[in-house]
């Protein structure tokens, strides 16, 4: 096996929501399921959507999960399902062993940068705001 396409990959992945009200987490584990099934060279063979429960510490808050079994392309679909979707706990079914050429490394690295730059980028934004947000209620407050 030599290239990056040389063998479906089959991986089971677990999605998990919290929040309120139950019926909403349950309608949105059926979109990502949708959206995931959708994404380029993945395939769902099997899902399974559970009940929402009521979190133990925050009886007010509910949590609920998908399981997911797919069948990828290659591993850079499966890494991009991980970066896009944040499952709580994936697992790879088989093949037993995946071997990837340098092209084939060099997709999925540049991959992972790509994303970790996106977040990077994100952050700094955020930090950009929120100093500039402190700035401005440090003025106001100081006005009173």
């Amino acid at each position: 096996m030599n290239s990056i396409n040389a063998k479906k990959i089959r991986a089971s992945i677990i999605l998990e929501v919290i929040g309120r009200p139950p019926e909403h987490l349950t309608e949105t584990l059926e979109k990502l399921v949708a959206e995931i099934g959708e994404e380029k060279g993945v395939k769902i063979q099997e899902k399974r959507v559970n009940e929402s429960v009521p979190l133990k510490e925050q009886p007010e808050f509910y949590t609920n999960f998908a399981e997911i079994e797919l069948e990828l392309e290659s591993i850079l679909n499966l890494i991009i399902i991980l970066f896009k979707y944040m499952p709580a706990h994936v697992e790879i079914i088989e093949p037993e062993s995946i071997e990837l050429d340098n092209s084939g490394w060099n997709d999925t690295m540049n991959e992972i940068v790509r994303r970790l730059h996106g977040y990077d980028e994100i952050a700094r934004v955020m930090q950009v705001e929120k100093s500039i947000l402190e700035k401005k209620l440090k003025e106001v407050l100081d006005k009173k």
